[in-house]
């Protein structure tokens, strides 16, 4: 598996709703972690939508947040511009993509945001506390990580966090069946509520990339 600091960058620009833009480094070779995927822009977005915001305010500030599966970092940095305390995790290789990321965007953070290592399936979830919301886009793609993944969400998440999870329907190969057993085994623990479309950010959506909502049992 390539580091992503052995290889050259280029960048993805997401424009916030009020005018600013996220600058995202991406690497040109490497894990799926190296790229931003359309479902973390499309999660991105959806966390700047009104049904985010109270009396002009957003649920997120002052809240405690942590994205799994991180990658570049993008939904976990926009989450810290919408003044959360956000923690953004990923497996060591990926650390310095993410640090890098958050240097990059650190005058348009209002809330906090740090990286941490973590891997799925080890017993370290626990040290995150537990969160008032986590986040997750596109992190259904290998059936070996399944069940490590959501074991980790188990050992993360309170009765009151709400998990964000976004993900694009894909057809090929064994994804299908992928995306089916994760949500059985899901189910099984948490409950799930889908996002209608027409929720999703008017111009970032799509019809083959799904939002849910859910909590622990």
């Amino acid at each position: 598996m390539a580091e992503p600091r052995s290889c050259p960058y280029f960048h993805r620009t997401v424009e916030k709703r009020d005018g600013s833009s996220l600058l995202i480094k991406q690497c040109t070779s490497g894990d799926v972690g190296c790229v931003v995927w359309d479902a973390a822009i499309v999660i991105s977005k959806y966390l700047e939508t009104d049904c985010f915001y109270r009396n002009g305010e957003h649920i997120f500030l002052n809240k405690s947040v942590v994205e799994i599966g991180s990658g570049t970092g993008i939904v976990g940095i926009m989450a810290a511009t919408l003044g959360a305390n956000v923690t953004v995790t990923d497996l060591e290789e990926l650390q310095d993509l993410l640090t890098r990321n958050i240097e990059e965007n650190k005058h348009l953070i209002t809330g906090s945001i740090e990286a941490k290592v973590l891997k799925w399936g080890e017993k370290k979830a626990s040290g995150l506390g537990c969160p008032d919301y986590v986040l997750m886009a596109d992190c259904i793609y290998y059936e070996e990580s399944l069940e490590p993944l959501i074991e980790t969400l188990k050992e993360l998440v309170g009765p009151e966090t709400c998990i964000i999870c976004c993900y694009e329907e894909r057809t090929m190969g064994k994804n299908p069946q992928i995306q089916e057993a994760f949500f059985e085994i899901l189910k099984l623990h948490f409950d799930v509520e889908k996002i209608p479309i027409e929720k999703h950010d008017e111009e970032y959506r799509s019809e083959d990339i799904h939002i849910f909502h859910m909590w622990k049992r």
